[in-house]
C-alpha cells in the first residue's frame, strides 16, 4: 500500500517542464499534485487546497519566493522545501529563518526529493492545526481567505488597504518598521514615501475602528512603524 496516496503536494515554479516532470514523478508516486507558476497564485492555490507539503521554488515572476514562504507562514504551518537553483548558504539561512523546513538545491535526485518530502510529512501530521483567522477585538481577519469582518459584517478593503492590515496581522502584538511596511505593500524603492503609511493607516481606521481618533488596535509608533494590538 502506498504510504503517501493521500497526500496533496503543491509544486510552485514558473519553469513549465520542470513543473511538468515534477507533477509526473510525484503523481507515479501516488501524489496528489496541485502546480502554480507564480507566488500569488502559490498563495491562492495553498489557501483553497490545503495541501500537506509545498515544493517551492524561488526565482518567481511575480515575487520572491521568500516574500511566498513569510506570506504562508502567516497562518499555516504547512511543511515548505524550497527546491532553488540559489546555493549561497545566505539564501539558505535566509529561507530557514523564514520558516522553510528545508532547502534542496538543484540539480536535484528524484528519490532525494521524494524521501525529503515524505520526512516533511511525517514530522507535521503531530502538528495540531493551524488557525488562519486572527482575532483582533470585534474583527476577524482570515489571513487564507483574505476577507476581514467586523462583528460578523463583511468589510471591504481596497488590495492596498488589505496588503498593510495582513502585513500587520502576521506580526500581531509586534512593531512593523514603517520602512518594512513600504517595501512590502508598496515595494522596493517607496521606503521613504511616508505619506501612503498616514493615508492608508487613517482609511483603515476609518474602516476597522469603533473610534478612528482613538484607535485601540491599529496603533501608531511615531516614527517607527505599526502595531496591530489585539
Amino acid at each position: 500500500m502506498n504510504a503517501v496516496a493521500a497526500h496533496t503536494v503543491l509544486v510552485v515554479d514558473d519553469e513549465p517542464a520542470l513543473a511538468r516532470a515534477l507533477a509526473i514523478n510525484l503523481r507515479a508516486h501516488g501524489w496528489e499534485v496541485v502546480t502554480a507558476a507564480d507566488g500569488r497564485s502559490a498563495l491562492e492555490a495553498a489557501a483553497s487546497t490545503h495541501p500537506d507539503v509545498v515544493v517551492l521554488d524561488l526565482g518567481l515572476p511575480d515575487m520572491d519566493g521568500t516574500e511566498v514562504i513569510a506570506g504562508l507562514r502567516g497562518w499555516t504551518s504547512v511543511p515548505i522545501v524550497v527546491l532553488s537553483a540559489r546555493q549561497h548558504g545566505e539564501d539558505k539561512v535566509e529561507a530557514l529563518d523564514l520558516g522553510a523546513d528545508d532547502y534542496v538545491t538543484k540539480p536535484f535526485a528524484m528519490n532525494e526529493l521524494m524521501a525529503r518530502l515524505r520526512a516533511a510529512v511525517r514530522r507535521s501530521q503531530d502538528a495540531p492545526p493551524t488557525e488562519s483567522v486572527v482575532a483582533v477585538g470585534d474583527l476577524s481577519i482570515d489571513l487564507a481567505r483574505k476577507r476581514v469582518a467586523k462583528a460578523g459584517a463583511d468589510v471591504r478593503l481596497t488590495p492596498t488597504e488589505w496588503a498593510f492590515l495582513e502585513l500587520l496581522a502576521r506580526h500581531l502584538g509586534r512593531l512593523v518598521p514603517r520602512e518594512q511596511v513600504l517595501r512590502e505593500v508598496w515595494g522596493p524603492g517607496y521606503e521613504h514615501e511616508t505619506h501612503y503609511l498616514r493615508v492608508y493607516a487613517a482609511q483603515l481606521r476609518r474602516k476597522l475602528e469603533d473610534d478612528p481618533s482613538h484607535p485601540r488596535h491599529l496603533r501608531t509608533s511615531a516614527g517607527l512603524g505599526y502595531t496591530l494590538e489585539p
